[in-house]
């Protein structure tokens, strides 16, 4: 093949791939991966697929023109122990440039101490920052029938976590929605899992905070 010939062939294949020769792919390195690893709240349980908190983010990502990829890693009924095992092996396939960690409901839940679910959290923040990636926590907080001292402590450890790691926290997933005056019209029958109508007002939560963490 005559060198003019096979130039004009590798720069065909190279628009074929997206690419120009010798450039980067179109898949730039700055592009954030933002890696989800969350419980039920954010794995769209019960909802139609599609519906959940995380999959309306990657929509607004996508209508304001942010380029960012979204790898919802969570779990539905998973803890920070789960979250904690899981992680590792996470950033290993993922090589996420941001983690979001929405954990510790589930611990409340199966009354696990609060000291196991904040190493947990600690743990897995610093694994994530070992990775160089950029970390946010997701609060949650404790309905008063836990008693006044859980419900404080609980709702406390993240942002002592976050504070501890250098990590952006969102205080509290469900404000809005687990604190309305009339909050059961924003939850599934079991009164746990909001519906598909209180997704956007998880998102409102994250966004304000998500927003400036992934430039």
């Amino acid at each position: 093949m005559r060198r003019g010939s096979r130039r004009k062939l590798l720069q065909y294949c190279s628009l074929l791939l997206g690419i120009g020769l010798g450039a980067a792919p179109v898949l730039a390195a700055g592009m954030p991966t933002l890696l989800v690893v969350g419980d039920s709240l954010s794995a769209e349980y019960g909802l139609p697929r599609g519906s959940g908190w995380v999959a309306l983010l990657e929509q607004r990502l996508a209508q304001q023109q942010i380029k960012a990829k979204v790898i919802n890693a969570s779990i539905s009924g998973d803890t920070t122990s789960g979250g904690r095992s899981r992680l590792p092996a996470l950033l290993k396939v993922h090589t996420p440039s941001h983690v979001l960690i929405e954990l510790g409901g589930n611990d409340a839940l199966r009354g696990l101490p609060l000291a196991m679910t904040r190493d947990n959290l600690l743990a897995m923040l610093r694994a994530a920052k070992d990775s160089g990636a950029k970390l946010m926590v997701v609060g949650m907080q404790l309905p008063p029938n836990y008693g006044a001292r859980y419900g404080q402590d609980f709702s406390t450890l993240f942002a002592e976590a976050a504070g501890s790691e250098g990590a952006a926290l969102v205080p509290f997933l469900l404000a809005g929605v687990a604190d309305a005056p009339n909050a059961e019209q924003w939850f599934q029958r079991d009164r746990i899992h909001p519906t598909a109508a209180a997704q956007p007002k998880l998102l409102a939560n994250v966004w304000p905070v998500l927003k400036p963490w992934l430039k």
